[in-house]
C-alpha cells in the first residue's frame, strides 16, 4: 500500500463490502444490545499482507460456553457504558495546507475523501489548527504588527491563502460534522520575556490581557470566514522550550492566566460556549497540572477539559496511561482529549514502519479505555521530506505527498487510525471490554444506531485465535500477526 493507486483499490473494496447501511449514525440515544443471532463483520489490517481495512470475514454469534483458563477471549459487556465519544481527527496545519495546495485537483479530492468521508474514507470528525505560526509553518508569523498591544492591526490574511481553504474543504467533505479546536504555540515576540517566538520564554504580565484578546479575535475572525471554532487550548506544550514557537507556563502561571485573563476575556466576548482545554502536553506531568488548575474553583470553572500528548515515550519510557486514569478518577466532571501525536522523526526508511501504526493502535486503545473522549493526530498531510517545517523538525504523517508527481502515499498508520474513526462514530458510548491475555489489546464502543464496534490489536509475531464473548453469545476470531481488527456487530 505505497501509492494512491492502491488507495483507489482500497476504496473500491470498501464500497463493495461496506454498504452505507453498515455505517453507524450519530445519536445520543443508546439502544440495548443483544448479541444473539447478530452478524459480525471483521475488518483487518496486517503487516506483510495486502490487508488494509479489508473485510476478511462475516460470522454470526452463537450460544457460548464457559471460557476455559487455557482459552483466549475478549469479553464485552455492552450494558456497562462509560464516556461518550466525540471523534477522531488530525491537525490542519500550515504545512498540510501548503502541501495540499500543490496537489492536482483529483488528488485533493482523493485526500479529502480518504480522511473525511465515512463510507469511502475513514470518517474524521475532529480537527486541530494552529493560532498563527507553529513549527509546521514555512516561516514564523503573527496576525498583528510589532508592538501592537491593542491589536488594531489584527488580520488573518495570511491564513486565507492555504489554511482556510483547506479547512473549508475538509468541513464540506465531512458533511459539516467537523469539530475544530485551535492552539497557540507562542504569543507574538514583543509579548514575551525573550522577545522571540522561538526558544521558550514566557508571556510578559503586562501583555496578559492583550494575549487573551488575541484568542477572541482569532475565533471571531475564523467564524466570520464560516469556520466555527469548537474550542481552544491555552498553550501547546507549556513545559517545553523548543527551537520552534514555544512559551513556558508553570502550572500556577497557566492557572492564573486562565482565571484572571483568558476565561474572563472569553466571557466578555460572548465566547463562553467555547471549550477551553488546559495542559496540552505529555502524560508525565498531567496529574500535577490538573491538580493545580482544577484544585482552584475560580480557574476550574473555565476548564472544559484536559488535553495531552504522548511524547513522554520519546525518552525510552512506557506510555503513562495510569496518569490519565488518575486524572479521570480525580476530576470525573472534566473531559479528556488526546490533542497531538506523531510517531517518529521523518526518514524514508521509517515512513512505512509498522511500529508507527502500532503506536497509534496502542495509544488509542488505552487512551479510550482511560476515559478519553476524542483523539487528534498531528499533521494530516506532509511532503516527502516530512515538512514543510521552518526549523527542520520533520515528522511522519499518515499520508505523504510527492509534490513532484502529485502521488499520495498512505502509510500503515492511516489504516490503523481508520479502524477506530470509521467504525466508532460521534455519540457512541464506550463499553466494558477486556482481553484474557496481554498479547491482545482491545476497546469497544456502542454506536447510536445499535452497532457494536470492537477493536482488537495483536502486536505479537504470531497469529492468535480467540473468542469474542458478549453475554452468553460468542463468535470465533483469528487475528494475524502484527495486525489490527475491528469487529462490527449489528
Amino acid at each position: 500500500m505505497k501509492t494512491s493507486t492502491l488507495f483507489i483499490a482500497f476504496t473500491l473494496i470498501l464500497a463493495s463490502c461496506n454498504p452505507m447501511n453498515d455505517q453507524p449514525v450519530e445519536s445520543s440515544n443508546q439502544p440495548a444490545f443483544s448479541a444473539k443471532n447478530k452478524e459480525v463483520k471483521i475488518y483487518t489490517t496486517a503487516e506483510n499482507t495486502d490487508l488494509r481495512l479489508t473485510l476478511t470475514g462475516t460470522k454470526v454469534f452463537e450460544k457460548g460456553k464457559q471460557p476455559l483458563e487455557t482459552e483466549i477471549f475478549v469479553v464485552v459487556n455492552p450494558s456497562k457504558t462509560f464516556q461518550t465519544f466525540l471523534g477522531i481527527g488530525g491537525a490542519l496545519t500550515d504545512a498540510s495546507a501548503e502541501v495540499f495546495a500543490t496537489l492536482p485537483q483529483d488528488k485533493q479530492e482523493e485526500l479529502l475523501t480518504a480522511y473525511y468521508e465515512p463510507e469511502k474514507g475513514i470518517g474524521y470528525t475532529f480537527a486541530r489548527t494552529n493560532i498563527h505560526s507553529c513549527d509546521f509553518s514555512s516561516a514564523s508569523y503573527t496576525y498583528v504588527s510589532d508592538e501592537d498591544k491593542e491589536l488594531k492591526s489584527f488580520s488573518i490574511d495570511h491564513d486565507r491563502k492555504y489554511r482556510i481553504p483547506l479547512i473549508k474543504r475538509a468541513m464540506a467533505a465531512s458533511g459539516g460534522n467537523l469539530k475544530i479546536f485551535a492552539s497557540p504555540w507562542s504569543p507574538p515576540a514583543f509579548m514575551k520575556t525573550n522577545n522571540d517566538m522561538l526558544h521558550g520564554g514566557k508571556l510578559l504580565p503586562e501583555y496578559a490581557s492583550s494575549w487573551s484578546l488575541y484568542f477572541t479575535k482569532f475565533i471571531k475572525a475564523y467564524e466570520a470566514e464560516g469556520i466555527p471554532i469548537w474550542g481552544i487550548t491555552v498553550q501547546n506544550e507549556p513545559m517545553a522550550t523548543q527551537t520552534w514557537e514555544s512559551c513556558i507556563y508553570t502550572a500556577e502561571e497557566e492557572r492564573d492566566f486562565l482565571k484572571n485573563h483568558l476565561g474572563p476575556a472569553m466571557e466578555r466576548a460572548g465566547l463562553d460556549d467555547k471549550k477551553i482545554i488546559v495542559w496540552d502536553h505529555n502524560r508525565d506531568l498531567i496529574v500535577h497540572r490538573a491538580n493545580t488548575i482544577l484544585g482552584d474553583p475560580a480557574a476550574a470553572k473555565y476548564v472544559w477539559g484536559i488535553g495531552f500528548h504522548w511524547y513522554e515515550t520519546w525518552t525510552g519510557g512506557q506510555p503513562m496511561f495510569d496518569n490519565v486514569i488518575l486524572v479521570h478518577e480525580s476530576w470525573p466532571e472534566k473531559h479528556l482529549v488526546f490533542t497531538e501525536g506523531t510517531p517518529a522523526s521523518y526518514s524514508r526508511e521509517n515512513m512505512m514502519d509498522w511500529k508507527n501504526a502500532e503506536r497509534y493502535g496502542r495509544s488509542m486503545i488505552h487512551d479510550f479505555n482511560t476515559g478519553t473522549e476524542a483523539w487528534t493526530d498531528w499533521n494530516i498531510l506532509l511532503d516527502m521530506q516530512g515538512g514543510p517545517n521552518h526549523v527542520g523538525n520533520f515528522c511522519v504523517a499518515p499520508v505523504h505527498a510527492d509534490t513532484a508527481t502529485g502521488k499520495l502515499v498512505y502509510t500503515p498508520s492511516y489504516f490503523y487510525i481508520g479502524h477506530f474513526s470509521k467504525f466508532i462514530r460521534p455519540g457512541a458510548r464506550r463499553v466494558s471490554c477486556a482481553p484474557s491475555r496481554s498479547a491482545l489489546e482491545a476497546t469497544s464502543f456502542l454506536n447510536g444506531d445499535g452497532t457494536l464496534a470492537t477493536v482488537v490489536m495483536n502486536r505479537t509475531g504470531r497469529e492468535i485465535r480467540f473468542n469474542l464473548i458478549i453475554g452468553d453469545q460468542q463468535v470465533p476470531g483469528t487475528i494475524p500477526a502484527r495486525a489490527l481488527q475491528t469487529y462490527v456487530a449489528r
